[in-house]
């Protein structure tokens, strides 16, 4: 039997990117970062959107039911203001929430800035897919990913994606490795 690789969703939600207003950096820098962190091949689905918020559900049906992505990440629209939207569009459609990964995402961000309690990022998991809302920034995406690290390059405070490969055993996806000198993977020791 072929070894299926993992498939990777990216969600950008900016009403201005959309339009053309400015450049869509959510989707490259998340593409860079997926491709020095993963050691396995993957596939990515990719697809830039504004902040309506059925737009926002139809999409992330879509990349779970449809295109079966294992993985998803959205990107912007997680603050307070009333066009962001992507909390709800993402809790409407789940079917757990997995709240510890939007309460590491502010414990990074609050190292770097106080408005960090203003993020309202989430994830959850609908059918067999982990869906995970970044912000919008690429160094606090990067940051939130990877965590916070000292001048050494030692971890102080672990990014979210070094559960990520754990959680995705759990739910059933193919089996992802990383580069442990980006972010490294926490599996507990069999016994």
């Amino acid at each position: 039997m072929d070894k299926r690789f993992i498939k990777i969703g990216l969600i950008s939600i900016s009403d201005r990117a959309s339009a053309g207003i400015y450049k869509d950096q959510g989707i490259p820098s998340l593409t860079d970062w997926l491709e020095k962190a993963l050691i396995d091949r993957f596939t990515i689905e990719s697809i830039l959107i504004n902040d309506e918020i059925e737009l926002v559900k139809k999409a992330l049906v879509l990349f779970s039911d449809v295109k079966k992505c294992d993985l998803i990440f959205t990107t912007g629209g997680t603050g307070p203001s009333p066009r962001d939207i992507t909390p709800e569009a993402t809790l409407s459609i789940s079917d757990k929430v997995m709240p510890g990964f939007g309460e590491q995402m502010r414990q990074i961000s609050l190292n770097f800035v106080p408005t960090a309690i203003l993020s309202r990022q989430t994830a959850v998991i609908r059918k067999k897919t982990l869906i995970v809302n970044l912000p919008g920034q690429p160094k606090s995406i990067q940051q939130t990913l990877e965590g916070l690290k000292d001048e050494h390059n030692n971890i102080i405070v672990p990014g979210i994606f070094s559960a990520i490969p754990y959680c995705l055993d759990l739910i059933g996806a193919p089996f992802i490795e990383t580069n442990e000198s980006i972010v490294k993977s926490f599996r507990p020791k069999k016994k």
